[in-house]
């Protein structure tokens, strides 16, 4: 005897329905069965990088996170000085991961994140002079 149970599953915004078949015997678990794709795999998303946003020329650039996860490293101090591309930090998402980089050459005035820290999408991360 086998129940056939319905799923929603929502990935980046895209709602999947899904079935999944729950069987109850041990014979019925043992014969093959047919298995129907789905009509539209899932979307490939790659992980996105920092964008600074500009803020009162008096502060600085500031660096936000583009994603939700954890801090794996921190790989600059205030008083750094960067150029475009090196890394800021990384962090940690869904077991990927994404290393957050310079958008341009300068130094570095604070550090907002620890390593460890668990960020949200938007947290500041990093502060340019």
């Amino acid at each position: 005897m086998s129940t056939v149970k319905t799923f929603r599953i929502v990935i980046d915004g895209e709602e999947y329905f899904v079935e999944v078949e729950e069987i109850k015997s041990e014979s019925a678990a043992s014969m093959p069965r047919p298995v129907k794709a789905a009509s539209t795999p899932p979307p490939v998303v790659s992980a996105p990088k920092a964008t600074p946003l500009p803020v009162a020329a008096s502060s600085g650039d500031i660096v936000k996170a583009p994603l939700q996860g954890t801090i794996l490293s921190v790989d600059v101090a205030p008083g750094d000085h960067v150029k475009a591309g090196d890394n800021l930090v990384v962090i940690e998402a869904m077991k990927m991961e994404n290393e957050i980089v310079a958008p341009h050459d300068g130094e570095i005035a604070k550090v907002h994140v620890d390593k460890g820290v668990v960020v949200s999408s938007g947290d500041l991360l990093v502060t340019f002079k």
